[in-house]
């Protein structure tokens, strides 16, 4: 069974100023994500109880090519290019689904 691509990354930043730059970097993003990419089916920041200073990511696509599109767009490798300057570490892990329960 296959509902989407996926995958998990954990942001570890370098300060609270950096996280605030990092926040608006993120903010301008998702901009460019919820208007250009209808094959991200999910992308969702949460910042971990007690962790003022990490970002956990969580992104789900319809596929490995809507994965792809979404790394290809002008938004995204902005973010990429712009992010290490706030960051003291990055944990990507991908995932594959074998079950889900999906809204829609």
């Amino acid at each position: 069974m296959s509902d989407g691509y996926g995958l998990v990354v954990r942001f570890a930043l370098s300060g609270e100023g950096a996280a605030t730059s990092f926040d608006e970097l993120c903010d301008q993003t998702l901009e460019g994500i919820k208007a250009k990419e209808p094959g991200t089916l999910a992308y969702v920041i949460h910042v971990p109880h007690g962790e003022p200073l990490v970002r956990v990511f969580y992104e789900l696509y319809a596929d490995r090519a809507a994965f792809e599109a979404h790394e290809s767009q002008p938004h995204t490798k902005r973010f990429l290019a712009e992010r290490e300057q706030y960051l003291v570490g990055t944990e990507v892990t991908f995932l594959d689904a074998i079950n889900s329960k999906a809204a829609g």
